[in-house]
């Protein structure tokens, strides 16, 4: 054997947390043992968690898979010639014809567990950049004309629409605006964020120079989750790349425009996920949501205008660049646009992340493509957008994953999170969570979430305890209510939507 064999497996945290570093490990060692000329890569995770360890094999030019793979199974899995073995057991095929993946529709991920994090070249080699080659020669509001016909809108929960969003900061005189992306992951289910962060990280950085370009903002700040270190780490590492081959700096691409960024670590709470406590929290102060108007696009970060964007959004910009607004626009449905990350997680077979356009049911993803219950027990619920979000019975999994049908259900996508639950679920249980986790992550600015939420814990206590159920159901239901009408933040307005959920659909186990 004279060529290279070349080998991936993926550096994804998930990844490794279930056994990638000890597989690549025992690959180099079984590669020395048997005198092979191996090119050893570390990719990110195609985002089929119940398949890693997964490794990837070059065979005339195609990749083929072997999940979950454990070291002790490299024996036999490739021959002399650098052929992988169709016959072992945890021979999947080629990896773009993998079922799971095969369906998938990938735009913002298109290059996540396929190039290696930092390599520059791998990045440009497929399409990166190409985006902010276009935009260095358009004015600011051909970009923003561009991102408005695209249909996009924030994928971090509100679903406002991009464009209008980054029209406001272009149309607010300022001698200095920024671009600040929402890394601080914390929705319970959700790790696209952290997965484009750790393995497409330049995507990030040209999706926030292009904002910065359409904008006028010259300065970008990343305000990324204390609990993905490697996710810092990496990012870190690719401002310092990205800047020394200029692209970011002060003259990008010799426009005469200039756009520099850089990490700043969370500080550990959720409610610094709202986008005004986190403009607190970057300015050094205590996280507290504050009062709107002004709104961050007039009044954001130090007063000046700011564009807040979340990962994903930021990072499907550079796709909508390059390949032209209506091509993203042609995916989707209704007034839902282009591709939703789902991110599928709980008691579910086949847990991860899938990429599809707006329109797919909840059922199609559940039982088609997650198979289920991990149990092999009945779906008893989903509970979608994150501890704030409804739990969704059975009898609205054939509802379409857009915005709007799912609002008119009593829930929301939020940012793709699902999490799955089987009929064994005490959904009382969940409902009280939701209480006492508003509770506890509060900011304590106002009485409705502050108070009410310790009321609601309380409330349900009773309910459970049999004491005066009636009664302090419809107490709970109008509690539930003045905490929607009167909190001054999403979390006081939206922890009542699973409490809501389960009075209408699980009242049993209240």
């Amino acid at each position: 054997m004279t060529d290279a064999i070349v080998i991936h497996v993926p550096a994804d945290s998930a990844a490794r947390s279930v056994g990638a570093d000890a597989l690549a490990r025992a690959v180099h060692a079984h590669a020395t043992k048997n005198d092979w000329p191996l090119d050893l890569r570390r990719p990110g995770s195609r985002g089929l968690y119940w398949l890693e360890p997964l490794m990837e094999v070059e065979v005339d030019g195609k990749r083929v898979a072997f999940g979950p793979l454990s070291p002790a199974e490299l024996d036999g899995l490739i021959d002399t010639n650098g052929r992988a073995d169709p016959s072992h057991r945890a021979y999947l095929g080629p990896v773009d014809d993998i079922p799971a993946l095969a369906r998938q529709r990938r735009l913002t991920f298109e290059r996540v567990g396929v190039i290696e994090p930092l390599a520059l070249d791998q990045y440009e080699r497929h399409g990166g950049f190409g985006g902010l080659r276009k935009a260095a020669a358009m004015s600011p509001q051909e970009i923003i004309d561009e991102v408005k016909v695209s249909g996009l809108r924030g994928r971090g929960g509100a679903a406002f629409p991009t464009g209008i969003k980054w029209q406001t900061v272009l149309d607010t005189p300022s001698e200095q605006k920024y671009v600040v992306c929402n890394a601080d992951e914390g929705d319970s289910g959700t790790f696209a964020d952290r997965m484009i962060m750790e393995s497409d990280p330049y995507l990030l950085l040209e999706g926030m120079a292009i904002a910065g370009m359409a904008t006028g903002a010259t300065r970008g700040l990343i305000y990324l989750r204390a609990e993905y270190p490697q996710a810092i780490a990496t990012m870190n590492d690719a401002i310092v790349r990205a800047t020394d081959a200029g692209w970011l700096g002060g003259d990008i691409l010799q426009s005469g425009r200039a756009f520099t960024c850089e990490v700043r670590v969370a500080a550990g709470s959720y409610i610094c996920g709202e986008e005004t406590a986190m403009l607190e929290s970057l300015e050094g102060k205590r996280g507290m949501v504050r009062f709107r108007p002004p709104l961050p696009a007039v009044k954001g970060l130090f007063g000046q205008p700011t564009v807040v964007n979340n990962v994903i959004s930021l990072a499907t910009v550079p796709t909508i660049l390059a390949r032209g607004a209506q091509h993203y626009q042609n995916f989707g449905s209704g007034d839902s646009r282009g591709t939703l990350t789902l991110q599928l997680a709980g008691n579910v077979a086949r847990g991860g992340l899938y990429e599809l356009p707006f329109g797919i049911t909840l059922r199609e993803v559940i039982e088609d493509l997650g198979g289920g219950t991990a149990s092999g027990r009945p779906v008893r619920a989903v509970q979608a957008g994150g501890p704030l979000g409804a739990f969704i019975p059975p009898a609205h999994f054939d509802t379409p994953m857009d915005y709007e049908a799912f609002k008119q259900i009593g829930g929301m996508l939020g940012h793709g999170g699902l999490v799955v639950f089987d009929d064994r679920t005490d959904m009382g249980a969940l409902a009280r969570f939701a209480m006492e986790f508003c509770a506890i992550e509060s900011c304590g600015k106002c009485t409705p979430c502050r108070i009410g939420a310790r009321r609601g814990v309380e409330v349900i206590d009773r309910i459970r305890a049999g004491d005066n159920a009636p009664a302090n159901r419809e107490l709970l239901g109008d509690l539930c209510q003045t905490m929607i009408d009167g909190s001054l933040c999403a979390l006081g307005g939206m922890a009542p939507f699973p409490v809501q959920s389960v009075l209408e659909h699980f009242s049993e186990d209240l």
